[in-house]
């Protein structure tokens, strides 16, 4: 459970942890940057800030499905019910060298199919998460059209990407901070029958 910053919290953690696992053999072989980006930076037409970087972009939030329904009980107008998000990420390599970018998405690959999990020792603490917090990566399989949509959205012309989602967040937070309960009063009224 965590606040509204959990959502880039998730992209962040996922670029750090992406950067910090690259193999140094790679790195040597294949210098690249996991960074996460927004809209605006993919959309310029000036794309040599993005040379040699993995970009993991936030294409999409949606509520998860098995969740869609679940709320918590409202027992203070000051409560919200909690959000159940999935996050829908593209990993894309910005280079020109085909063997760069075939080489580092394989390895971005096998690394996030071995270790799918975000736990909370690599959720950044840019939020606050609980601590049995965790983030699952699953593979999405986006279809042709969909990708399409998405690269001629942004503008540039397509580049090779691999495809996830990040699930479940779950945002929760009060809107205002309450004090604990100290004693709960209950009256009961004698009704007379008549």
């Amino acid at each position: 459970m965590a606040d509204y910053t959990a959502i880039y919290s998730v992209g962040n953690s996922l670029a750090n942890y992406l950067q910090h696992n690259y193999p140094p053999e790679l790195q040597t072989a294949f210098p690249a940057t996991f960074q996460l980006v927004s809209s605006a930076q993919i959309a310029e037409e000036d794309q040599t800030n993005l040379d040699k970087v993995v970009s993991i972009f936030l294409h999409r939030i949606t509520i998860n499905e098995n969740c869609r329904s679940a709320t918590r009980i409202q027992d203070s107008p000051n409560k919200q019910p909690a959000l159940f998000l999935d996050l829908h990420y593209l990993v894309t390599y910005w280079g020109t060298d085909p063997r760069a970018e075939q080489t580092i998405l394989a390895w971005t690959m096998l690394q996030l199919q071995s270790a799918p999990i975000l736990d909370n020792s690599i959720l950044s603490p840019s939020t606050t998460w609980d601590p049995t917090d965790s983030v699952q990566l699953i593979p999405a399989d986006l279809s042709l059209e969909d990708i399409l949509r998405i690269w001629d959205a942004l503008g540039p012309k397509y580049r090779l990407s691999v495809s996830y989602i990040a699930r479940i967040i779950r945002i929760d937070r009060a809107l205002v901070p309450e004090p604990p309960v100290i004693a709960t009063r209950f009256t009961f009224q004698d009704k007379v029958a008549q």
